[in-house]
């Protein structure tokens, strides 16, 4: 029976939240191993996880006195981490659907750029494949938000994942979104009628397509013949097939830019290979069944895409570079650091994924990116650096793996003149404002 003279522990919200034991394992500097355990032997994951926070927190202040101020999104006024503002009203229902503030913030900011498109998700069913992957989570946490906030005739959705790659964590799930925990390596069958399918499963990080690369090959291949056959059945208003920009792999420096029409100078061999060409015969499948059956595909290429919700132990360059920060350890920089990217953040991408979707051309394939700028890896670093409010160095270091030496394209930057003349989209988020949010991102973890 509850004795209710007792004291409920300072720190019980903690106690009670859902951790992950590689997100624990990888902030921490080997110093401070041996301080957790003690820690956590002590007073078992509780003080675990306050350690972490705290840990981290301080990582954002100790040198400034003051949390770091970060914007939100463009004509929003600046939020620091301890004063974000609380949501009230009918906006603390929106609330629940995120765990983050900066998250909040970007589904209100792609909800208002697609107001539109708002007649073609009222009472509309999609099914989303990589539901709680990177991209995935953001358009489940969209279709929540626009339940909750806009839409008189809800969506419906059917949210597919197996959490291969991914954090089997806050699963959103309720009478209108509901969660299947599947592999798409099998036959997905619903009795529901669907109107949009979404195929966003996949395993883009190097670091885990060279670890599961079977995995990798049945994802883009058998799982979106599978889908396409569901499409087909459903006769469905549009299929979303999220492909890559690796599908043009290391491009000449004469197609760079690149547009759509380049067709690729693509290893079929190579250590990125499982990757780049099951995405390249995945787009192939697509385009024969629009050809043959009139399924109506759109295929988007996501240029490097970042922003909360990354894994922090994808290790690609940008989380790498955060989390390298955050433990203010200096940022490693492979090989020489001259190869370029441009950088789009989530919120943008989000928009424009969804905006070729409810487009009217069908059997058609777009770059989804920011062109600008094209940046150097250490010129990046140096971007991550000036955005925190203490000093950390830059260093060069040999490239872990060979997904990071000789076959790391040399340069990628997409031309993106196609999706803006055919739905009209514009980046709207700076790679500085992109890159504070995502470590403001970071920092509540």
């Amino acid at each position: 029976m509850p004795n209710p003279t007792k004291k409920k522990p300072k720190n019980a919200k903690i106690a009670g939240e859902e951790t992950d034991s590689k997100l624990i394992s990888i902030r921490m500097p080997a110093g401070m191993i041996q301080k957790l355990r003690g820690v956590a032997g002590k007073k078992g994951d509780m003080g675990y996880q306050q350690l972490i926070k705290s840990y981290i927190k301080q990582g954002l202040t100790e040198d400034s006195g003051q949390p770091a101020e970060i914007p939100g999104p463009a004509g929003a006024a600046p939020l620091s981490k301890s004063k974000s503002a609380k949501p009230s009203g009918k906006r603390a229902n929106a609330a629940a659907l995120a765990d983050s503030e900066v998250i909040r913030e970007d589904i209100r900011s792609i909800a208002a750029h697609l107001k539109p498109y708002y007649s073609f998700f009222s009472g509309k069913t999609f099914l989303i494949t990589g539901a709680y992957g990177f991209l995935g989570r953001y358009m489940v946490h969209l279709l929540k938000y626009l339940n909750e906030e806009v839409l008189d005739k809800k969506v419906r959705a059917l949210l597919l994942d197996n959490f291969v790659t991914g954090y089997e964590q806050r699963v959103i799930s309720d009478r209108n979104l509901v969660f299947h925990r599947h592999n798409v390596i099998n036959p997905f069958s619903t009795n529901e009628e669907v109107d949009y399918i979404i195929h966003a499963a996949g395993i883009a990080s190097p670091a885990y397509y060279t670890k599961y690369p079977i995995e990798t090959m049945d994802v883009g291949t058998v799982g979106t013949r599978h889908m396409l056959e569901l499409a087909y059945k459903k006769n469905v208003s549009g299929f979303l097939f999220t492909s890559s920009s690796e599908v043009y792999g290391d491009p000449d420096p004469k197609h760079v830019p690149t547009n759509e029409e380049y067709y690729g100078n693509v290893s079929i061999t190579g250590p990125r290979s499982c990757y780049d060409e099951s995405k390249r015969f995945g787009e192939t499948m697509c385009l024969a069944f629009w050809r043959t059956f009139n399924v109506p595909v759109k295929i988007v290429r996501p240029f490097n895409v970042y922003g909360p919700g990354i894994r922090p132990d994808d290790y690609r360059v940008l989380p790498n570079f955060i989390e390298h920060a955050l433990r203010k350890e200096p940022l490693p920089i492979h090989g020489d650091g001259r190869n370029t990217r441009s950088f789009c953040y989530i919120s943008d991408a989000i928009e424009a994924i969804f905006r070729v979707l409810f487009a009217k051309e069908s059997g058609e394939y777009f770059n989804i990116g920011n062109p600008a700028p094209e940046i150097s890896v250490r010129d990046l670093a140096y971007v991550v650096r000036d955005a925190l409010p203490y000093k950390v160095d830059v260093v060069n270091i040999d490239p872990p793996h060979a997904v990071y030496a000789s076959s790391d394209p040399k340069r990628r930057c997409p031309d993106i003149s196609k999706l803006q003349k055919i739905t009209g989209f514009k980046p709207k988020v700076s790679l500085e404002e992109g890159v504070r949010r995502t470590i403001r991102w970071f920092s509540e973890l």
